[in-house]
């Protein structure tokens, strides 16, 4: 992960807004059921649809609060819309993204669905013989 996202990504923490925004069963059987590549393909394409353009009608509204993994991402992530991509990433809106910003946008929903995946993984109990170091056969 660059040090950019990283940074944009502990800085949105700091937000009770987007701090709110949690992946639950549904959004992690989801990934699971379609995988990752998957999913970033319907991010790129929500983006292509929805961001990316230089004049967006119903910007500000344009992507719901639930109802795709993708979608939580976005708000957690400040890529909801070209006015929060312009308070938190200095994206100028009102005009088109290039291919550099598209690719960033991208990987900051990716990074931050990446994390609430591993986050979200059942822990897996280690039995006696693993705790005293011993392999199992």
């Amino acid at each position: 992960m660059s040090k950019k996202i990283d940074d944009v990504l502990k800085r949105l923490t700091q937000s009770s807004f987007r701090s709110q925004f949690k992946l639950d069963e549904k959004d992690l059987e989801y990934i699971s059921v379609r995988g990752f590549d998957t999913i970033k393909k319907h991010a790129y394409d929500f983006i292509a649809r929805r961001i990316a353009p230089p004049v967006i009608k119903n910007d500000g509204k344009q992507t719901p609060m639930s109802g795709h993994p993708v979608f939580k991402a976005q708000h957690a992530t400040a890529t909801c819309c070209r006015k929060c991509l312009e308070k938190w990433h200095k994206i100028k809106i009102n005009r088109q993204l290039n291919q550099k910003e598209i690719q960033y946008t991208g990987d900051v929903i990716l990074e931050w669905l990446e994390k609430q995946c591993v986050k979200n993984q059942p822990k897996r109990k280690k039995d006696k013989k693993e705790k005293i170091g011993t392999e199992k056969s």
